[in-house]
């Protein structure tokens, strides 16, 4: 074969490859490769909220930290022991700063942004007032643990705020108490009162202590008011000692107690002076000194009882200073939560509420806790007589409970 032949035949050879290779069936797309695993979804989280609400800042702030250590520690407590329903409590809390607006604005917060299944607090009267409407909107239940104006519970005699509960005792009963005491063991037969006009806790003992006061035969000789703020009392109190009382009602707080028991003795006034349960705190005692040496007021338990101080000890140990009787209050209001939530078997708030009303008693430090389902009050709560002695507050006696 001559080369021209050879060439010619190599040719015609490549034709048929190249056409084969065009025949041949175009090779199978690759499968898309597979994405990435994804992670599983996170485990619901093993946790559930509580939400305290008072204040942490101003003339409030000695009892609302108190108040607030006192929830943290029972939570840590009841965290420690395995939780409840086998989750544990996660505490969020806020300062209200002792102003109604912002505690409204802290309690929408608890609510509506944090989602807690049930809020504590606080140890205001007016305060709790003005949050009741949002844990009704909510169906989400509001422990008060201090604030005892009776429409906390119920804002008019034939309402009742299904979501808003207390475990302290009410002003009708404190303003009772204040006013046969001082009938029955004081011996006293003319009454004068001084009371912040401004404040729905010091109208309520006030106007409770002139109706029972005028039930036992008592003589009201002088009722003084004066507004939010003040500091200077002597018009008032002047006023109050030209009718000679025997003695002076002043349902309001310890710093105001404090200036106007020093600006009475100033003035001469002998009178003893009688209190209710904004008196009670260790500031009051650094700020009045001897002016209020002999006075006696109502509480809600004994500080120095014997069963509480190992709370007390726990307390100190670990946060570094002694209680005010609201971390005694704190302390049962989270008891009676606990037992609300373990009664319902569920963290669902408004089963929650619904249980508050239907629980065994509570064995806390201020007696067998059981809420009226009518009021929402607790059923006979008693009351402590205190006195101030040596500059420290002394039980003289426990009042007959609540009815």
């Amino acid at each position: 074969m001559n080369l021209r032949n050879s060439l010619r035949l190599l040719l015609v050879l490549a034709f048929l490859v190249a056409q084969a290779a065009c025949a041949a069936p175009a090779a199978p797309p690759q499968a898309p490769a597979a994405p990435a695993a994804t992670e599983a979804p996170a485990a619901a989280p093993e946790t559930v909220k509580v939400g305290w609400f008072g204040a942490l800042s101003g003339d409030q702030a000695v009892w609302g930290t108190a108040e607030r250590n006192g929830v943290q520690l029972m939570i840590e407590k009841i965290n420690a022991a395995g939780g409840i329903l086998g989750k544990q409590i996660e505490f969020v809390n806020y300062d209200d700063k002792g102003d109604q607006l912002e505690a409204v604005n802290v309690v929408k917060r608890l609510i509506q942004e944090d989602k807690v299944v049930a809020v504590i607090g606080s140890n205001s009267s007016g305060r709790n007032i003005a949050v009741a409407p949002i844990g009704e909107e909510a169906h989400v239940a509001i422990i008060s643990t201090y604030a005892t104006n009776p429409k906390v519970t119920q804002p008019t005699a034939d309402t009742l705020n299904k979501y808003t509960f207390r475990v302290c005792f009410t002003d009708p009963y404190q303003g009772a108490v204040l006013a046969n005491f001082a009938f029955s063991e004081l011996k006293a037969t003319k009454a004068a009162v001084l009371y912040e006009i401004s404040s729905d806790y010091s109208v309520g003992v006030r106007d409770y202590f002139k109706q029972e006061w005028a039930k036992l035969g008592g003589e009201l000789v002088a009722d003084e008011a004066f507004k939010t703020g003040d500091v200077e009392f002597r018009a008032q109190l002047t006023k109050i000692k030209d009718v000679a009382p025997d003695v002076i009602v002043m349902p309001f707080l310890y710093k105001e107690v404090a200036l106007a028991t020093k600006q009475a003795r100033d003035l001469g006034i002998t009178a003893t002076f009688l209190g209710a349960d904004g008196w009670p705190s260790s500031e009051l005692l650094k700020m009045a000194g001897p002016a209020v040496e002999g006075s006696y007021l109502t509480d809600h338990t004994d500080v120095n009882m014997p069963q509480v101080q190992d709370w007390r000890t726990e307390y100190k140990a670990r946060f570094g200073k002694d209680f005010e009787v609201n971390a005694i209050m704190a302390h049962d209001a989270v008891l009676v939560l606990k037992a609300a939530i373990e009664k319902a078997g569920s963290f669902d708030p408004e089963k929650i509420a619904a249980a508050l009303t239907d629980m065994d008693p509570v064995e806390g430090y201020t007696g067998n806790i059981k809420l009226d389902p009518l009021t929402h009050n607790p059923i006979g709560k008693a009351a402590c007589i205190i006195t101030i002695k040596d500059n420290k507050f002394q039980l003289f006696k426990v009042f007959a409970p609540m009815q």
